[in-house]
């Protein structure tokens, strides 16, 4: 319970050192929701529109007001939409939560076979070939991979849709080629994480003394691979993928906004251009 209790404590500092800096950083952006939404008003308006949501209180009051209202799970209304920000929220949320499982999904899928076979042919061509493309994908950004797949394969082959995003229950063929290029941006990154823990894992763990009795019974190395190496060795992997879902949430905002996806990403993005600080401080 003490451990918990500690957890906890540093949970709630956690977010209220987050829910602070955003706030002070949105508010330190230059003009304000008033800029955009009385676009071309007179002064009376635009002080008429300040006051009626109090952007001219203390950054300290507002932050503590909204504090306050989120607290009780009231995010508060948009500026500029004149909706709800938990509404927005229900409405983006969707296709981020699905970009960020089909990302983790490949990430797995890929990084889990070539992390195995590297730790079992160590040293060998395979070996360092495999390792040379993960830190390929570890230097190059995902926003810059991005561009480079639609590049190639939505530009000069055609195979895929550059942009867009189609809901599952809408047209389930398109909505996955629709997600394979940007979940394929955000995985890059996360494949060679994986696949150079793993490959560390499974070479410490081929080297305990269990593998050797399992050898010398003539188990088939299929077997000692994925039975009796793979378990002890995923541990660690399954621990970094879920600390990794901040990373993948990250990763998306950029990923969102080059292949135009309706997600929480481009919420974040548009409520930065209109200063729409309730709705920035709510996503985050």
């Amino acid at each position: 319970m003490h451990y918990i209790g500690n957890k906890v404590i540093q949970l709630v500092a956690v977010l209220l050192i987050v829910t602070f800096l955003t706030f002070l950083l949105i508010n330190l952006l230059p003009g304000g929701p008033e800029t955009v939404v009385s676009f071309g008003a007179s002064e009376e308006q635009i002080q008429e529109f300040r006051d009626q949501y109090a952007l001219d209180d203390p950054l300290l009051v507002r932050y503590g007001r909204w504090l306050g209202n989120a607290a009780s799970g009231d995010l508060g209304e948009s500026y500029v939409k004149n909706t709800s920000v938990t509404e927005l929220i229900g409405q983006r949320i969707t296709p981020t939560i699905q970009l960020m499982v089909y990302a983790t999904v490949i990430a797995l899928a890929v990084a889990v076979p070539v992390g195995v076979l590297t730790a079992y042919k160590q040293n060998s061509l395979f070996d360092r070939m495999a390792n040379t493309t993960a830190f390929g994908f570890l230097s190059i950004p995902n926003f810059i991979l991005a561009v480079l797949l639609v590049f190639i394969f939505a530009i000069r082959l055609g195979w895929l849709p550059a942009t867009g995003y189609t809901p599952f229950g809408e047209d389930p063929v398109e909505h996955v080629r629709g997600m394979i290029l940007p979940a394929l941006s955000v995985a890059a990154g996360q494949i060679a994480v994986y696949m150079r823990l793993l490959r560390t894992d499974m070479i410490a763990t081929l080297q305990e003394d269990f593998i050797g009795v399992a050898r010398a019974k003539g188990m088939p190395t299929r077997r000692i691979l994925l039975r009796h190496a793979l378990r002890p060795s995923s541990f660690s992997l399954l621990t970094v993928a879920a600390i990794n879902v901040g990373t993948l949430i990250g990763g998306t905002i950029v990923v969102e906004r080059i292949f135009a996806i309706s997600g929480l990403g481009s919420l974040i993005v548009e409520a930065i251009f209109t200063r729409d600080y309730l709705v920035v401080q709510g996503t985050v």
